[in-house]
């Protein structure tokens, strides 16, 4: 699985941050030895510079991620305290750089021994550091902001898989519905056609019942006329 963009340009300023700190200690050892810091100094403009640029990138990228929902928000609140902790280590190494503080004794121990033993370089200059990155190098910081992310990958799998199961069954109901449909639509034809050959039975009933009646009278008259010529010719007494 490739590393988060996001990520990787976090261990790129992270690097570049301790980058400036071991220039800070070089250009203020070579003060203390009576050296001529000035390419140092240049260097240094510049790549607090960059730093500070970096960080805003981030957190304009961040901000984009956070607003398009590409990540969740505990990561991204997480990721802010990460940014967050970046700009409190570029103020300091700012006012390092200008002489307005001194440099911690720590990070000069740290950088005297390269980080050894916490499996990477040290952030000495990161101030009020997140409790669960507290003591732990950049590589080491790494593989667990890697965990959180496979973490997380492992909950939108489950997601994407319950809202696959959604779909097949909303799929099946809506199959089933157009089912239903054909059916009342057999059905109303079916009535549609009962209604039709009802309403012909109904007239030819009618026309049936008007010739019957009109039988009757006929009937009625030539018996009379039957009954009339009887009597006429008759033989009175």
């Amino acid at each position: 699985m490739s590393q988060d963009p996001w990520l990787q340009n976090y261990d790129a300023t992270c690097r570049l941050a301790q980058e400036i700190a071991e220039n800070i200690h070089e250009r203020n050892r070579q003060q203390r030895t009576g050296g001529n810091p000035a390419k140092l100094n240049m260097t240094l403009r510049a790549s607090l510079q960059r730093l500070k640029q970096q960080i805003a990138q981030l957190r304009e990228t961040l901000l984009r991620a956070a607003s398009s929902r590409r990540i969740m928000q505990s990561e991204a609140d997480r990721r802010q305290n990460l940014v967050d902790d970046l700009v409190t280590r570029e103020k300091h190494l700012n006012a390092t750089f200008r002489g307005d503080v001194t440099e911690p004794e720590s990070s000069r121990s740290s950088l005297m021994t390269g980080g050894a033993g916490q499996g990477g370089l040290a952030n000495p200059w990161l101030i009020d550091e997140p409790e669960e990155t507290r003591g732990l190098g950049f590589a080491e910081i790494k593989q667990q902001q890697q965990r959180i992310i496979e973490v997380q990958d492992a909950g939108l799998d489950a997601l994407a898989a319950v809202i696959s199961r959604q779909k097949q069954m909303g799929q099946e109901i809506g199959n089933e519905l157009d089912e239903q449909n054909e059916i009342i639509d057999d059905l109303t034809h079916l009535v549609d056609k009962t209604d039709d050959r009802i309403r012909n039975e109904t007239r030819r009933v009618k026309i049936v019942e008007t010739k019957s009646a009109n039988c009757g009278m006929l009937v009625v008259i030539v018996l009379l006329l039957i009954a009339i010529v009887v009597v006429a010719v008759w033989p009175t007494s």
